[in-house]
């Protein structure tokens, strides 16, 4: 808990900083739009290659281009010279499109004629709409004028040979090439000086307006002042330092913002580094696609706000936004980690409802319901894409192939099944009815398949099991009837003592055959009946050790038992439990390799407890898992020992009505046999 509270604080700090650092970046930039400080600045070495050199410069000859190139004079205007083609045009298309729509325009005439009845009739408004024009020309004639009176420190002269418009008495070019710094636009020729205004970027932004005007007549000349210019450079200069300084608190506040981010890209939804699985809060409950809309909405208003409305105001509009828009943003963020951003989309819901509506009526519906899908939506989306009918059309053969292959495709794999062929499986892709219907086939054959299988081998089985108890029975059996028949002829009274005893023994060997067997029997049917309860299976399994301790020494063997330290319980038959761990005994003590070490581990796996015993065998393992669990199976194939080979199976049969697993394992001569057993809770 501790941890996961460290953990939560230092997002929300990091969370903070990187508000605090986006907020800062913000502001900077504002400032420096609101400032119009340029960042450009900071390379450039001398004040002519600057922008605020071309912006200064700009608006003057701009004014000037405009008043000798279109304006001329206030007669000029009030003429209508100013008035070029193309505006008249635009005023009388304006004029002609509401003459179109009016009752006046007739359809039937042509549009020579209905021209013609525009000029007539709207021969009064295209006069007004000229008239206004030339007085808004005036208007913007007297507002360069006015413009050009704000320029204290530059000498300028224009002229179209006509009209001239001058703050000076200088009107010839070399006046002006007598000043520290000139422009002079004139007879084709463009001349800067000093040589670093040529190097200015944004020449071509400044003589824009002047490659318009007439180079044979028209003629601009533009010197500064010397006090001009050392006032214009030291603000630039200082401009330059204030433009550092902004760049270097961006940089600062962006590099902070870029790694705080980062650290919470990397640990946003997880409760640590090490933590794999994704942790969804409340706002992650949000669609993606209408996150984004709000995010993109936030940053819309924000601008708006900001530029347009309040200024003074930014860092009270600014810190709330992009809080609520970097919360969203990780919770878009956290999707992609869990791979969920198109999953969790309302558009994205809407088509896969949509899509496993159709799907499930197309899939678990009738061929008649199908049919009728399609006579409906067929015709729906040829109409909906009418330009792709052929595609449509297309897609539908198509479909309708696809269909009778799949068809086919069934009908000669039931053709092969019927024929014996129960090996040959029928693949059709999708999952539709025939594909459905084929996984039915391919189940109906692996039934049969595993019928056969299994009638097979339960011949088999009880092939070798009339076999292996008709043997083991014999044995005994024959060697109870040979001693019978000598006891009947026999006279010495030694002999006749040694052989009831072997009599005894031959006839307790065959009792301990037909218990196994009945023993067997009755565990594999189930009849047995279970008593669950509580079992301390470590101290079940010391028990055992103890009181096996002579068998164990007489076999020279070492067991070696590993267990929790703490207690552990199953939910066990006690009596059934036993006997299924006596067997595994007995098989140790029959088949494992003399002074060899037997390993008992007990383990704890969640809900059950795996007991597993493993030993060296004294024979050779050269059998399968499935054949060493066959009844009468034993590990030496001679059945030299004096096992049953029921012992396994006994097991097994016992440990499955005890709701567990008995699982064996062969690798080389190690034997293993594994039992898990439910934890008792």
């Amino acid at each position: 808990m501790k941890n996961i509270s460290h953990a939560l604080i230092t997002k929300v700090v990091v969370f903070l900083i990187a508000i605090a650092c986006l907020t800062g970046t913000a502001k900077v930039i504002i400032n420096m739009e609101l400032n119009e400080v340029y960042l450009s600045s900071i390379n450039q070495d001398n004040y002519f290659e600057s922008i605020a050199f071309a912006d200064e410069s700009y608006s003057l000859i701009s004014s000037l281009a405009q008043l000798i190139g279109t304006y001329k004079s206030e007669e000029y205007i009030l003429s209508g010279k100013a008035l070029t083609k193309e505006e008249m045009r635009e005023m009388e298309e304006e004029l002609y499109n509401d003459f179109q729509y009016s009752s006046k325009y007739n359809g039937n005439l042509s549009e020579v004629e209905n021209r013609k009845i525009y000029q007539e009739a709207y021969a009064d408004d295209i006069q007004s709409k000229k008239e206004e024009r030339i007085r808004e020309q005036v208007r913007v004639f007297y507002r360069l004028l006015s413009a050009l009176d704000a320029y204290d420190g530059i000498v300028y002269y224009a002229s179209d040979g006509e009209h001239v418009f001058s703050n000076s008495e200088l009107n010839k070019k070399e006046q002006f090439a007598s000043f520290g710094a000139y422009m002079q636009f004139a007879n084709y020729q463009q001349k800067l000086y000093p040589n670093e205004m040529k190097k200015n970027k944004y020449l071509d932004y400044i003589t824009q307006d002047v490659e318009m005007l007439n180079p044979q007549t028209d003629a601009i000349y533009v010197a500064y002042k010397e006090s001009y210019l050392e006032q214009k450079m030291q603000e630039w200069e200082k401009n330059k330092e204030v433009a550092k300084s902004y760049l270097n608190e961006f940089i600062l506040f962006l590099v902070g913002f870029i790694v705080s981010f980062a650290y919470l890209v990397i640990v946003i939804g997880r409760t640590s580094f090490k933590d794999k699985e994704m942790h969804f809060s409340v706002i992650d409950k949000l669609y993606n696609d209408v996150n984004i809309v709000i995010v993109a909405g936030l940053t819309g208003l924000w601008v708006a706000m900001i530029v347009e409305v309040l200024r003074e105001m930014n860092i009270l509009l600014t810190v709330p936004i992009f809080i609520i828009a970097l919360l969203m943003i990780l919770s878009l963020i956290k999707h992609i980690k869990n791979r969920s951003l198109l999953q969790h989309t309302v558009i994205y819901q809407i088509f896969k409802k949509i899509f496993i509506g159709i799907k499930h009526v197309f899939d678990n519906g009738s061929t008649a319901v199908k049919i009728v899908l399609l006579v409906i939506g067929y015709p729906l989306v040829a109409a909906a894409t009418f330009f792709m009918f052929p595609i449509t059309l297309g897609l539908a053969a198509w479909f309708a192939l696809k269909k009778v292959k799949s068809f086919k495709r069934i009908k000669e794999g039931v053709e092969q099944i019927k024929n014996g062929d129960l090996h040959h499986r029928i693949d059709i892709e999708g999952k539709g009815e025939f594909s459905q219907l084929a996984a039915n086939i391919n189940s109906i054959t692996d039934g049969l398949k595993k019928s056969v299988d299994s009638e097979i081998k339960s011949e088999r089985l009880k092939t070798e099991l009339i076999t292996n108890v008709s043997h083991d029975i014999r044995t005994p059996l024959t060697s109870i009837i040979t001693y019978v028949d000598l006891l009947k002829i026999e006279k010495d009274p030694e002999l006749i003592a040694e052989y009831i005893d072997v009599l005894d023994q031959k006839s307790k060997r065959l009792k301990h055959l037909t218990d196994d067997l009945f023993e067997a029997a009755k565990a594999s049917s189930g009849s047995i009946p279970v008593q669950l309860e509580r079992i301390d299976i470590v101290a079940l399994l010391k028990q055992g050790i103890g009181e096996m301790g002579e068998k164990i020494e007489a076999a020279s063997l070492n067991f070696k038992l590993a267990h929790p330290t703490e207690k552990v319980y199953v939910k066990a038959d006690g009596k059934l439990l036993w006997r299924s761990i006596e067997n595994l005994f007995s098989n140790i003590f029959k088949y494992a390799l003399p002074a060899s070490r037997v390993y008992i581990d007990v383990e704890d796996i969640g809900n059950e407890l795996l007991v597993t015993f493993k030993n060296i065998s004294a024979y050779e393992l050269n059998i399968s898992v499935d054949e060493l669990m066959e009844r009468f199976t034993r590990g030496d194939e001679s059945r030299s020992s004096q096992g049953s080979g029921l012992g396994l199976s006994i097991a097994e049969s016992l440990i499955h009505i005890q709701h567990g697993k008995f699982l064996v394992q062969v690798d080389g001569d190690l034997f293993k046999a594994m039992i898990y057993l439910p934890k008792f809770e």
